[in-house]
């Protein structure tokens, strides 16, 4: 029986935390992915694509793994009932919970983070342990069935690891190549630890309105997660 793969598809999702570990789980033999949100139908990425959902909540099947991508839509997800309560009730049963870039802030959200190992984009680092994590500084962090990968690129390091749990190393490392996977980037300016301080604190000013509002969404998440 195929395994199935399920991606929560939602309004200003960042298209690459969704596309690129698409693209690797879908290169594997025998499974079958989903894009799911709360009713099939086009859904518009951050950055203005437009994507499609194939599967709604009501008709979404015991999912193997679900992942949960972040992007600018993600304070939203974190306050939205109907779809907590669906990534909670797929979590009780998924062999692998896992997410990318900030889609582990709604991980946390849900409540299913506490004493959990993880990690997210640099930039809201700090928020994961508001909602009970143990934040680590890694690409692709593993906690028992809970895999967090880092910011948005990080989405195709986790997904391969992904794949050699599910399959085995020499699987993942045949779609690593198939994909021609073998990142040389132009410039060291990745993460903070390497790029010029100009740049990092040019990067820290862009999104300084965006780290203020998802934390003050996480810490209401993280008040209601108090009182439950």
């Amino acid at each position: 029986m195929a395994l199935q793969i399920g991606f929560l598809l939602f309004p200003k999702v960042q298209q690459l935390d969704l596309t690129g570990p698409y693209d690797v789980l879908a290169a594997l033999p025998d499974v079958q992915l989903h894009l799911i949100w709360k009713e099939p139908g086009p859904v518009t990425s951050s950055a203005g694509m437009l994507l499609h959902a194939d599967t709604g909540f009501a008709d979404c099947p015991p999912l193997d793994v679900l992942c949960i991508p972040g992007g600018s839509g993600v304070g939203a997800l974190m306050e939205d009932a109907q779809a907590l309560d669906f990534i909670r009730g797929q979590a009780a049963q998924v062999r692998y919970l896992t997410s990318v870039c900030t889609g582990s802030l709604v991980l946390g959200a849900a409540g299913l983070l506490a004493g959990k190992r993880a990690t997210t984009h640099w930039a809201y680092h700090g928020l994961l342990q508001l909602l009970g994590a143990t934040p680590v500084q890694e690409r692709v962090v593993r906690d028992g069935n809970l895999l967090t990968g880092g910011g948005i690129t990080a989405g195709i390091d986790f997904a391969l690891t992904l794949a050699a749990e599910l399959f085995d190393p020499a699987t993942a490392q045949l779609v690593q190549l198939q994909l021609e996977y073998a990142p040389a980037p132009p410039f060291n300016a990745g993460s903070p630890d390497t790029a010029p301080t100009s740049v990092v604190e040019e990067a820290r000013s862009r999104c300084s309105d965006a780290l203020h509002q998802r934390r003050e969404i996480t810490l209401r998440a993280a008040a209601r997660l108090q009182a439950d």
